[in-house]
């Protein structure tokens, strides 16, 4: 089975760690192509291909066959029941997973032996076990992407920092945490794409809640501040890039304009912060924050006042 090009992937052996070992996976054939490629996070019922609609089957999705579709196969005359193994078999299916812990017909199992399609067994309820496998494949097949900065939960929001090393994220991230906001990730954030469009930012494996300063090393915020301090998810609304002031560079000084930040080519609101010294950058990234809070509301202060100013040279010049 071929994999979408720019689309993750997960190998069937995957099913059988440790993140859904409360399934009690086992295998019942199949164990030399636990390498099958699930393409699609949606699992299915292959009832209506077991009744001879075949055009149900969608590749690349994890196959469900609980008591229901085992009870109608058994119903079925053994040459027709072939036929129909011998044609689903012969589709784009990755793995096929048995509830209830049900002996699959002997027939099915040769018929997916045949053409290399692993079959597990789970003792679960079949809801169960399409509930379970489901999260677990759009945690894992939603595109996703590693950004450098570090993202913060401030007033509800998720605000991503970036830029250069050494312009301050990490210590402008310390200052706002003493101030009563929360660390979602440090130095490298796991950002995931899920079909709603939502980024979703996370840290990652031993860094989870953990922060590098200069001078001070690895530091454990929840340690230190708390479990109020930090979260372990959190959807990005706005991201602000911090970067070293340039006197020859034109910043925005209405708030007029609005940009956006691509991140797997979701647009995030985007807002270039210069740093210089004497800037307190914490309470600029939190004004930054309400503001946008505001423009979520439908408050916009800038196009306010700019539509304010303009009705103020409209009258001057209707009076002149």
């Amino acid at each position: 089975m071929s994999r979408r090009s720019g689309y993750p992937a997960v190998r069937v052996s995957e099913l059988l760690e440790s993140e859904l070992a409360d399934l009690d996976l086992t295998v019942l054939c199949g164990g030399t192509h636990l390498d099958n490629e699930i393409i699609n996070p949606r699992v299915q019922k292959p009832g209506l291909a077991f009744a001879g609609h075949y055009a149900y089957i969608r590749p690349g999705r994890v196959q469900i066959v609980g008591e229901s579709e085992t009870e109608y196969l058994s119903t079925l005359d053994p040459e027709k029941r072939a036929e129909r193994f011998d044609r689903i078999t012969a589709l784009a299916v990755p793995v096929f997973v048995v509830t209830k812990g049900i002996a699959p017909l002997p027939d099915f199992l040769e018929a997916c032996r045949e053409r290399e399609i692993p079959v597990l067994s789970s003792t679960a309820l079949s809801s169960t076990v399409i509930k379970r496998v489901s999260f677990f494949l759009e945690e894992h097949l939603v595109p996703s992407t590693n950004l450098h900065g570090v993202l913060l939960e401030i007033y509800g929001l998720g605000v991503l920092l970036i830029g250069q090393s050494g312009v301050g994220k990490s210590e402008s991230a310390l200052d706002l945490i003493t101030r009563g906001h929360s660390l979602v990730a440090d130095d490298r954030v796991v950002v995931k794409r899920y079909p709603s469009g939502e980024l979703v930012g996370q840290s990652s494996g031993p860094y989870r809640h953990h922060m590098e300063l200069r001078g001070l090393g690895i530091i454990n915020v929840q340690d230190l501040f708390g479990l109020a301090a930090v979260r372990e998810r959190k959807a990005i609304d706005l991201v602000i890039q911090l970067e070293p002031w340039d006197e020859s560079k034109p910043y925005d000084r209405l708030g007029l304009d609005e940009s956006v930040y691509p991140i797997l080519d979701s647009p995030c609101p985007f807002i270039v912060m210069p740093v210089a010294l004497g800037r307190n950058i914490s309470i600029l990234v939190e004004i930054a924050t309400r503001n946008h809070h505001l423009k979520l509301q439908g408050h916009h202060s800038a196009r306010e006042f700019a539509d304010k100013l303009e009705q103020e040279l409209r009258d001057k010049a209707r009076v002149s």
